[in-house]
């Protein structure tokens, strides 16, 4: 490493609270740890056991800010009095800083946390917004809320079959209301906390550089694109950001510990042909509705595939009775978080239902598997819209909203199809996923992330 490099001391900013938005963000934080940066990383102490892990490794290069959990604000939505909230730092982030002996050149925040473009300019650092979206989804956000107060006059009835289109993103994208962002579709004109969650958002796109989690052969176009709405080339697309993408074994500690030991999980899974496990998953958030959860179980019992049935350890969902019984031998049932990546990579797993939440929608494109979309909310529309009508490599078996419920003989179906060998959509998501290993191992990824480093160590 250069001197340049090892001199230079970053700070990062993960949206609390939100695994989702951290496990990407620390994944990141370990490449520039690898290339010789030091790192201090601002997290609160119920997100600091996924930091650890890291921090176990890298001792003397990677720190953390331990800030006192701020209150939350109440808000007229929930997700904005967290983001107003976390604002509360700005002042304890400037006394750090102004005592540290080697203070950090630039923060690299989360999108989320755009009042940090006021903090690093009054620091006098560069401001660097990371996305947990992929860019196609990060554009319908920035376009939505430019637009907001245009987008709510033109539908005032709040008519949720008014269709919104975005015809200067590429593919011209469009969604029904019901299909929009709650945030968005809640908007109140002059309310504060709508105008200054609005106001920072649109300040990323002032910031002085942007980091994606996506690759140029997933998202090409909207990278070009993003390039062209920023004005300059300080664009990096350094994904996927997933350990060991061309090692044999993934980790099964990823953003947490698994509820069951994995060794019983993978000695079923080894007993499976290879491709002929539907792996079933609908994160951290989504939590399936009775009705829907029983169009699932319906649909697994009709089909003839082997499964892996993930769900939350508490909620509105649960399996009907009987059900486990029933499938025994080719259904496996996990109540709780589930070391997902690995699952995802093992020989026997073929295709993949899922909510389409972007780091779901990269393990999956990244492990090769067909992917069949059930998005819910927020950019999970645009994600699903990406997979099915533009790379091809996936198809809908629940679409609508959230209390959208399948046909279970249809979803029968479309799971029994999903691992045959030679649909069209198995073949794209291979090569797909061959491409996501070139790009991170000395791809245009490494090449993105070479360069990020480069400039960043230049100031």
């Amino acid at each position: 490493m250069s001197d340049s490099t090892s001199n230079t001391h970053l700070l990062v900013y993960p949206f609390p609270g939100s695994s989702g938005h951290i496990i990407p963000l620390i994944d990141l934080t370990h490449l520039l740890l690898r290339r010789g940066l030091t790192v201090t990383v601002i997290i609160s102490s119920d997100d600091l056991p996924l930091l650890e892990p890291l921090l176990n490794s890298y001792p003397s290069s990677l720190h953390k800010l331990l800030l006192s959990d701020p209150q939350i604000s109440p808000s007229t939505h929930p997700l904005i009095g967290k983001v107003i909230s976390t604002q509360k730092q700005f002042e304890p982030i400037v006394q750090w800083f102004k005592s540290h002996p080697s203070p950090p050149v630039a923060i690299i925040s989360d999108f989320f946390l755009g009042w940090t473009s006021e903090l690093a300019s009054l620091l006098g650092i560069r401001h660097v917004v990371f996305s947990p979206s992929g860019v196609l989804g990060y554009s319908i956000l920035h376009t939505l809320w430019r637009n907001i107060v245009e987008i709510n006059a033109k539908n005032g009835d709040k008519d949720e079959n008014y269709l919104l289109s975005y015809p200067e993103i590429p593919s011209s994208p469009t969604f029904p209301w019901h299909q929009v962002p709650q945030m968005a579709r809640d908007y109140k004109k002059g309310n504060n906390d709508f105008e200054d969650f609005r106001k920072w958002l649109l300040a990323n796109m002032t910031s002085w550089g942007v980091i994606y989690n996506t690759y140029d052969e997933l998202e090409g176009v909207y990278i070009d694109y993003m390039k062209k709405q920023m004005g300059h080339d300080r664009i990096w697309a350094v994904g996927p950001l997933l350990p060991y993408i061309d090692g044999p074994i993934a980790s099964t500690t990823r953003g947490g510990s698994s509820v069951m030991a994995p060794d019983k999980l993978f000695m079923w899974l080894d007993k499976k042909h290879d491709d002929s496990v539907v792996y079933i998953c609908f994160g951290s958030q989504v939590t399936l509705s009775e009705k829907q959860m029983s169009a699932l179980t319906c649909a697994l019992e009709l089909s003839d595939v082997n499964f892996i049935l993930c769900v939350k350890a508490s909620g509105s969902s649960s399996i009907p009775s009987g059900f486990e019984d029933r499938v025994a031998g080719r259904g496996f049932i996990i109540k709780g978080w589930a070391p997902q990546l690995a699952v995802l990579r093992h020989r026997a797993v073929g295709s993949f239902v899922t909510h389409c939440g972007w780091n779901s929608t990269l393990e999956g494109v990244a492990a090769g598997v067909m992917m069949l979309t059930w998005p819910s909310f927020a950019d999970q529309f645009a994600d699903a819209k990406l997979l099915v009508d533009q790379l091809g490599v996936g198809k809908r078996v629940c679409e609508g909203g959230p209390e959208s419920v399948p046909d279970p003989a249809e979803l029968a179906r479309l799971l029994d199809e999903s691992l045959c060998a030679d649909i069209p959509e198995r073949v794209r998501v291979k090569k797909l996923s061959q491409a996501a290993t070139k790009a991170v191992k000395h791809g245009t990824s490494a090449q993105d992330m070479d360069m990020f480093v480069k400039l960043i160590s230049e100031i």
